[in-house]
C-alpha cells in the first residue's frame, strides 16, 4: 500500500477531524429519521423491509462497529456516564421514541385508537426492555475492558520504571 504524504498541518489535521466528526453524527441521525418516516408512513405493510433494507443495512453496520470500536478502545461517551440511570433515561426515551412512532403509524394506517395506543403501550414496553438489557450489558463489559486496560497501562508503566 502506497502511503501518501500528509499535507495537512496539526490544526488543520483538528479541525478536519472536527468536520468529520459532525459530518458522521449528521448522515448517522438523519439516516435514522429516514427509517422512522419510512417505518411511520408505509402504506403496504409487506414490502416494507424491501424499501428501507438499504439504509437499515447500513445504519446497522455503522452502529456495531461504532459500539465494538468504542468497547475495544474502553470509550463510553463525552458526557454521559456508564451507569443505571442513565441506562434508565435512555431506555425511557427510546421505548417513548418507538412507542409514539409506532402508535403513530398504527392509528394511520388503521384509524383505531384503542389498537393504536395498545401497539404504542406494547412497543414502548418492549424497547423499554431490550434498551435496558443492551445498555447493562455494554456497560458490563466496558467497565470490564477499562479495567483490563488500566492494568496493562499500570504494568506497561511498571516495565518502564525498572528499565
Amino acid at each position: 500500500m502506497i502511503r501518501k504524504k500528509n499535507n495537512l498541518d496539526e490544526m488543520q489535521e483538528q479541525k478536519l477531524l472536527k468536520i468529520e466528526h459532525y459530518g458522521f453524527w449528521f448522515v448517522y441521525w438523519g439516516l435514522l429519521a429516514a427509517i422512522l418516516l419510512q417505518v411511520t408512513l408505509a402504506a403496504d405493510v409487506k414490502n416494507l423491509f424491501h424499501n428501507i433494507a438499504g439504509e437499515w443495512l447500513v445504519f446497522m453496520f455503522v452502529s456495531i462497529y461504532m459500539l465494538i470500536a468504542c468497547l475495544i478502545n474502553g470509550i463510553w461517551d463525552r458526557k454521559l456516564k456508564p451507569n443505571l440511570k442513565t441506562n434508565i433515561i435512555l431506555s425511557l426515551l427510546s421505548g417513548t421514541l418507538c412507542g409514539v412512532i409506532f402508535f403513530v403509524s398504527s392509528y394511520y394506517k388503521y384509524g383505531k385508537l384503542a389498537g393504536a395506543a395498545a401497539t404504542g403501550i406494547f412497543i414502548f414496553v418492549q424497547i423499554f426492555v431490550l434498551s435496558i438489557a443492551a445498555l447493562t450489558f455494554c456497560v458490563f463489559i466496558y467497565k470490564k475492558r477499562v479495567r483490563k486496560l488500566e492494568t496493562e497501562g499500570e504494568a506497561a508503566a511498571d516495565d518502564n520504571e525498572d528499565r
